[in-house]
């Protein structure tokens, strides 16, 4: 029990050093999260030797599964910005479902931008669009801008190839099919008590003023824009690849031609090369541009988050200490004294890394590490894992995190209306979201 117990000291005790480094001494994220690693890892006596191979071992399990699909999702979302599909797929939307149910409008919109790119992009791109609805419609603007930052934020934690589910289902070897269907069933009651019904709760929502730092979108002419169809197909095409491919591979041999051909498509990295070449066709050469326009969309969309990407990196670094040190074994170990269902305590952990680094994909690859024995130890189903720190990783947070401030300052408001908009609807996103998973573990096993 001691043992145990000091491992889960040294691993608080690194997260706080880490995040000492990141709010006090301003240090930059990958280096804070190195030093953070390496003082966990010196601190549970690895030998000299390891700790190099260890270093390693994070950074190249976290690019060699996260590298690609998050260099192919952030291309995608800049050919969609470019070609217009994104104000495409929020017109039609909006238009057929007319302003009485606007915001149930935009919670699809958030969620398809959410799983599709990068969050940081699906929030640029959306918020100006939301805006301009919002003057259109006469709404004040943070009643429109809840449901669709929801959606956004949690089909970005729930759904693969993002960043941070993706690293939990390699990690905790999920069915990604059972990933989809049951995150689904998660994300819809979730979603509308985060992004509509909150609202009803939220004092002086209508009063919050538009600073004047985010301005509302410029749109095109409607002739100049990409079709409807294609426009909404193409962010969710990975998502349908990866389904299809394992629904046929239920009905043939393992040794057959046609198991090893969905096995291939079906992958998260080739899904997601086939949609960069079908965005590139139907959002560039048809449109008319030329080879030379296209590469400099696709190297600027590579060059905005590579910072990002790297950062995910060193978070494995992190996590791999946790794994080599043997600190995860022994923290499941302390928590079995606990008479708590191992999903809480999943989500709580991944909670509270995510409070502490301000960093959802680290929350979620961190976790990994110390979560992924519980499984196998209270015989947990992987996928349910998945959604229970899916949803710790996107919850309510502090100044230093980059989503609260990207939230603040796209809109020039206080601390408090950001703490009582985003912190809020961050916090029902989690807790709502853990509540339903903890109901599909009655008839889930």
């Amino acid at each position: 029990m001691g043992a145990n117990l000091l491992a889960l000291t040294w691993v608080v005790v690194g997260i706080a050093l880490l995040v000492f480094m990141i709010v006090k001494l301003k240090m930059h994220n990958i280096v804070a999260l190195l030093i953070s690693a390496l003082f966990i890892a010196f601190a549970e006596g690895m030998s000299l030797t390891k700790i190099v191979p260890t270093i390693e071992s994070g950074l190249g399990g976290v690019l060699s599964t996260l590298a690609l699909i998050v260099i192919f999702g952030a291309i995608i979302g800049k050919l969609m910005t470019e070609s217009g599909a994104l104000q495409q797929i929020a017109d039609t939307i909006v238009a057929k479902m007319g302003v009485k149910l606007l915001p149930f409008a935009l919670l699809i919109i958030g969620t398809i931008f959410g799983m599709s790119m990068f969050y940081e992009v699906a929030f640029l791109i959306t918020v100006p669009l939301v805006i301009s609805i919002a003057q259109e419609a006469k709404i004040p603007y943070m009643r429109l801008i809840i449901p669709t930052i929801a959606g956004a934020t949690m089909g970005h934690s729930i759904f693969p190839p993002q960043p941070g589910p993706m690293a939990l289902v390699t990690a905790f070897h999920a069915d990604i099919v059972q990933v989809y269907i049951f995150g689904f069933i998660v994300i819809v009651p979730t979603i509308i008590c985060s992004g509509i019904l909150i609202r009803y709760f939220i004092p002086g929502l209508n009063d919050i003023p538009l600073g004047n730092v985010m301005k509302p979108a410029q749109k095109r002419p409607a002739s100049d824009l990409p079709g409807f169809t294609i426009s909404i197909l193409v962010p969710l095409l990975p998502a349908l690849m990866m389904i299809i491919a394992s629904i046929c591979k239920l009905f043939v041999s393992q040794n057959s031609l046609i198991y090893k051909l969905a096995t291939f498509i079906g992958s998260a990295e080739i899904s997601m090369l086939i949609t960069v070449l079908v965005a590139m066709w139907v959002f560039g050469y048809r449109r008319g541009q030329s080879g030379t326009q296209i590469t400099k969309h696709l190297t600027a969309a590579i060059e905005g988050i590579s910072n990002v990407l790297l950062v995910i990196a060193a978070g494995g670094v992190m996590k791999q200490v946790i794994i080599d040190t043997g600190i995860g074994s022994r923290i499941v170990s302390l928590v079995g004294h606990f008479p708590v269902s191992p999903l809480i305590l999943a989500w709580l952990i991944t909670v509270l890394i995510r409070i502490l680094t301000g960093q959802g994909a680290v929350a979620a690859i961190t976790a990994a590490g110390i979560v992924a024995p519980m499984i196998a130890a209270f015989h947990v189903s992987p996928v349910l894992m998945v959604l229970a720190c899916a949803c710790g990783s996107n919850t309510t947070t502090l100044m230093y995190d980059g989503g609260f401030l990207l939230f603040q300052q796209s809109f020039g408001i206080s601390l408090k209306d950001t703490f009582k908009t985003w912190g809020a609807l961050e916090f029902v996103n989690s807790f709502v979201g853990l509540l339903v998973v903890l109901a599909l573990s009655l008839v889930v096993k």
